[in-house]
């Protein structure tokens, strides 16, 4: 698709996808790591790695999306 044709909720649609993505994979990652800590009583330690994680998770996914969003498919 070039970039005449794009209207402006195809772009409100690009930045919600890539909120929802960042912000589900780190709750995702945080609550699983407090999980994992609360479950093994090691404190602060999955958390951060839960934290890393989902950050990682959601970098991932929305250079994925943005990727797709201007390869025109």
């Amino acid at each position: 698709m070039s970039q005449k044709n794009r209207h402006p909720f195809q772009a409100m649609a690009l930045m919600s996808a890539i909120l929802s993505q960042l912000v589900g994979t780190l709750l995702i990652g945080i609550f699983s790591g407090r999980w994992v800590d609360q479950r093994f009583d090691t404190e602060p330690l999955f958390l951060v790695v839960g934290l890393l994680l989902g950050l990682a998770a959601g970098t991932y996914f929305v250079l994925r999306t943005i990727r797709q969003f201007f390869s025109g498919e």
